[in-house]
């Protein structure tokens, strides 16, 4: 520790960091815009079904024993049609939009505008520079939010026992239980 001596004035400095907040929000600031990145640019994990292709097998083993347990169909049309099946579900997802960029930058705009109102000196500095990634990533967001869609997932057991899912743009004109035919088009009636 340091020790200055003026006239009758005995003023001690703190070794180490000097702004220990600033430090913090710096770190802060950069794991955010890692994660910010990195989710943008589709390097995140995301949650997929067990059964879509490139699911791994560990994910498949319950549904694989699932179907391993259910009767398979035996009768003699139904294995001369490949590609015919049953429809097992119809599920409803709602997909996020992709942000072309234009949301990140507007909010990066605004999110630094707003981070320089606050403090003074280099607190200004990294109160605009936090507020500009925090406001990117919000930007970003609401623009995904705002091009969200609903596509249907139609999953379908297929007469060899195999399991098939299916993603349509358009609620399908079909109901659980439905038999069903496998086409270069999608899935069609097979009755």
């Amino acid at each position: 520790m340091e020790t200055i001596h003026s006239m009758d004035t005995v003023v001690k400095t703190r070794p180490g960091i000097l702004y220990p907040v600033m430090l913090i929000a710096a770190v802060v600031l950069i794991v955010f815009s890692v994660v910010g990145i990195a989710t943008m640019m589709g390097w995140m994990p995301t949650a997929l079904s067990g059964n879509e292709p490139g699911a791994s097998p560990a994910a498949t083993a319950p549904a694989a024993k699932a179907a391993a347990s259910r009767p398979r169909i035996t009768s003699s049309a139904s294995t001369s049609c490949r590609d015919c099946g049953v429809i097992e579900s119809i599920n409803a997802v709602e997909v996020k939009g992709e942000g072309s960029g234009a949301g990140a930058i507007g909010g990066a705009v605004v999110g630094g505008i707003l981070g320089h109102q606050v403090g003074s000196g280099r607190g200004r500095t990294a109160a605009t520079v936090v507020g500009a990634g925090a406001g990117a990533y919000a930007g970003n967001e609401i623009e995904k939010n705002a091009k969200k869609s609903t596509r249907y997932q139609v999953r379908v057991r297929m007469n060899d026992g195999s399991y098939r899912t299916f993603h349509e743009n358009a609620q399908p004109a079909l109901a659980i239980g439905q038999k069903v035919r496998v086409t270069e088009q999608g899935i069609v009636s097979a009755s």
